[in-house]
């Protein structure tokens, strides 16, 4: 969603502690990588890429164009679609003009252009390095009607809590590893005379709420019933999805544990969420990916000292790892775009880009000292431990009008269970209704 590749965007400014990929050698070619270095065999050729970044997003993801080039001599040029991708593209592929590699913000868009006929199944050199580098999930994401588009290049962690130091060593908490130590640790937290939570329920930020169901579903149901649900082979008033939210009014339905109890939250955007958190000391703990970093940076708070982060803790027994993130596709097979997938699928570009900051792969070969910060090493290890468990944002995978809009589907639904926690059957029988319309 636009929301959240925004503050990814925006979490590239320098929050984080970055070192500069600019000195120093580059890396050898790694197993995958699309030639040994000097090669010059595509020297003559001219790749463009389109992708929404811009500002040092897009000058972290130019590092990664500028070794490609050094490797094999090809000249690749960035043009930046802004935030509205299928905008961008559409004309340009009405036109016969598409660029020769696109980066893609949601699945939905992979298989909306593939079922057109606009992408180019990828070569099966480029899908072999898929296979070397990723789990069987990531490629499958980037597959419609069993042939392989794309590859996810970049990554948004989501499987996070983000708490204030002091308040925890206030109260004498340490960070919880599972459901029941949470809500313990919160109450504890209320005891102490801090308000444990800050919830973000705001009609065009309720996807936090998307993001704490998600986290919970996956830990509770497990990974196959998490697919399940998100392509709707199974109904939101299964006894699965019951469980989940009975476990999510545990903290969305008690005023004490929320600032602004239920009524404070239905206000509450994502930004204030956490700048209230960390700059005003409204509560001790925000819900919020990697991307939160950026906010936190808005106010004099230090991220891992006086902010500091925890796995979203278990409710069942699935480690939760919930990820977001810009797939890469072709959209001509010419020599020079397999290449350069062939290139954005290996370990070496994830490195080269992992050095600039503010980023996070799921190439399992990119190692954790890659990156520059010990927050980002420390995401990376806990997304790495996930695995094959390791799921991609269910609501961005829906139909739009179900997972993507304010207002209505699951958004608006979720917002009606935080106003009124006691009706977990109504609330599933609405989100059931808006399921079925949306996926016919």
């Amino acid at each position: 969603m636009q929301t959240r590749s925004f503050w990814a965007t925006a979490l590239t400014a320098g929050l984080l502690v970055t070192v500069s990929a600019c000195g120093g050698s580059d890396p050898k070619p790694a197993s995958g990588s699309s030639g040994s270095a000097g090669t010059q065999e595509l020297k003559g050729v001219t790749i463009e890429v389109a992708a929404k970044w811009t500002g040092p997003e897009q000058a972290s993801f130019e590092k990664v164009l500028s070794a490609f080039e050094k490797q094999t001599g090809a000249k690749v040029n960035y043009a930046s679609t802004g935030e509205n991708t299928d905008a961008y593209l559409g004309p340009r592929i009405q036109a016969k003009q598409p660029p020769d590699i696109a980066i893609l913000p949601q699945p939905g868009l992979v298989a909306q252009y593939a079922k057109k006929g606009d992408l180019k199944p990828l070569s099966a050199d480029v899908a072999s390095t898929i296979d070397a580098n990723y789990t069987p999930y990531w490629k499958e994401l980037g597959s419609v009607d069993g042939k392989t588009y794309g590859v996810l290049v970049k990554a948004a962690y989501k499987s996070i809590i983000w708490y204030r130091s002091k308040a925890f060593d206030d109260a004498g908490v340490q960070p919880p590893a599972d459901w029941a130590s949470f809500t313990k640790a919160a109450q504890t937290l209320s005891d102490a005379g801090s308000t444990p939570f800050e919830l973000a329920a705001g009609s065009g930020d309720a996807w936090t709420l998307t993001d704490w169901f998600e986290n919970v579903y996956l830990s509770q149901a497990g990974p196959d019933m998490y697919d399940k649900l998100t392509k709707h082979e199974i109904k939101w008033t299964d006894a699965s999805v019951t469980k989940a939210l009975q476990t999510l009014v545990q903290v969305w339905g008690k005023s004490n544990m929320i600032a602004g109890g239920s009524s404070g939250a239905l206000q509450q955007k994502f930004d204030g969420s956490v700048t209230d958190t960390f700059g005003k000391n409204k509560a001790a703990m925000v819900y919020g990916g990697d991307f939160a970093a950026a906010n936190i940076g808005t106010t004099s708070a230090k991220v891992g000292t006086d902010a500091k982060v925890f796995a979203f803790p278990k409710a069942g027994s699935t480690t939760p790892a919930v990820l977001g993130g810009d797939t890469a596709v072709a959209l001509k097979d010419s020599k020079g775009a397999m290449a350069l997938m062939k290139y954005l699928a290996s370990p070496e570009a994830g490195t080269v880009w992992a050095k600039g900051g503010g980023y996070i792969s799921p190439d399992k070969n990119v190692k954790p000292d890659a990156y520059p910060d010990a927050l980002t090493k420390q995401l990376v290890a806990q997304m790495q431990a996930a695995g094959d468990s390791a799921r991609y944002d269910m609501s961005d995978q829906a139909p739009a009008a179900f997972g993507g809009t304010p207002g209505q589907g699951e958004w608006e639904d979720l917002r009606g269970l935080v106003k009124n926690p006691g009706d977990i059957k109504g609330a599933q029988a609405k989100l059931e209704s808006d399921a079925a319309k949306a996926y016919k």
